[in-house]
């Protein structure tokens, strides 16, 4: 009765609206950074790099529930393949092709150019930095940036099974294992940081640290529902002393205190998913349609917060389209 209780507790939760908030919040960063745009360029500040964290920590709580609730290790694959597979190969494929139509070179030219085919060959295995541009397209600039973070989510799918699997469901060698793996991490996220190589930094193993934190999360659930308020005041705290000295700490395991606060309160937003999930649309696509309003120079010749505007309804109607025509075909 106490672990059914807990079940229906742990169900009713915000991550719906918390995935689609932190979408737009990597959608606005890009939006300034990709639109050319003097005016828009204020957008940069907003946090992409604390969404895309906040996204693993999402992950770490939701993943290590799926594996401890799926029947067998072959259903828990199979549903975190179906969940991202499909629709990250719809769109590698897309842009594939329909991308031709807005490079510099004629469409004899580019489907005849061998870096469109490495584009897809790599890009569908993941391996984005391999072939990160199509021939003509967006100046030989990378095509989708933000598809570098499903690589990692793809490593995360597989790795909490191997945990599970070395130290057991209900061990505490586990939570010693997932401790020292979270200061390996935070050293590997540090020194690369210090020395300048941000993107390196953000790679695996750095971000691993806030995956952990969502699953320390899911393991301590009743602990956490219990002293929420308190750990939400002593997270803010630790977060703002780790900003003053500059360096990541505790922060990780705070900012997971912060996004899972906000996941078990307010209330009033649980039923937020209930017309569906369009955050992994709208994550997917979202940085190829900001590069080709620019392309098109709608940014620049016309009013580019009227454009910002009807550039994010287009990529909510991808979002959406791309969850009941595709995506949930698959679930």
């Amino acid at each position: 009765m106490q672990k059914e209780t807990k079940m229906q507790d742990i169900t009713k939760n915000n991550f719906d609206f918390i995935r689609v908030l932190l979408a737009f919040i990597v959608f606005l960063g890009h939006l300034g950074a990709l639109s050319d745009s003097s005016q828009l360029y204020f957008l940069t500040n907003s946090p992409v790099e604390i969404a895309v964290f906040s996204f693993f920590i999402v992950s770490g709580f939701l993943i290590a529930r799926s594996y401890e609730r799926s029947s067998s290790l072959k259903s828990y694959i199979r549903k975190r393949i179906n969940r991202i597979v499909p629709a990250y190969l719809l769109v590698v494929f897309l842009c594939t092709v329909l991308l031709s139509l807005v490079s510099t070179l004629p469409l004899s030219d580019y489907f005849g150019n061998i870096q469109v085919y490495k584009y897809f060959f790599w890009n569908s295995l993941f391996m984005n930095f391999m072939a990160p541009s199509l021939p003509g397209v967006f100046g030989n600039e990378a095509v989708n940036g933000a598809l570098w973070t499903l690589k990692i989510e793809m490593c995360f799918y597989f790795a909490v099974p191997l945990i599970f699997l070395l130290f057991g469901k209900n061990n505490k060698y586990r939570n010693i294992s997932l401790i020292v793996l979270y200061f390996l991490s935070l050293a590997f996220l540090n020194y690369f940081e210090t020395a300048g190589k941000i993107s390196i930094s953000k790679q695996l193993p750095g971000s691993l640290c806030y995956f952990i934190g969502g699953m320390f999360g899911y393991f301590y659930f009743d602990k956490f529902i219990k002293y929420k308020n308190t750990l939400f005041i002593i997270a803010i705290i630790t977060v703002w002393i780790d900003l003053i000295l500059h360096i990541k700490l505790f922060s990780p395991i705070m900012i997971s205190i912060i996004v899972l606060y906000i996941a078990y309160s307010l209330k009033f937003l649980n039923n937020f998913g209930k017309y569906g999930d369009f955050t992994y649309g709208i994550y997917i696509f979202h940085f190829p349609i900001i590069r080709v309003f620019a392309t098109l120079g709608l940014f620049a010749d016309y009013n580019p917060f009227f454009m910002s505007f009807v550039c994010m309804l287009v990529v909510i109607a991808v979002g959406i389209a791309s969850w009941h025509l595709y995506e949930k075909k698959f679930l």
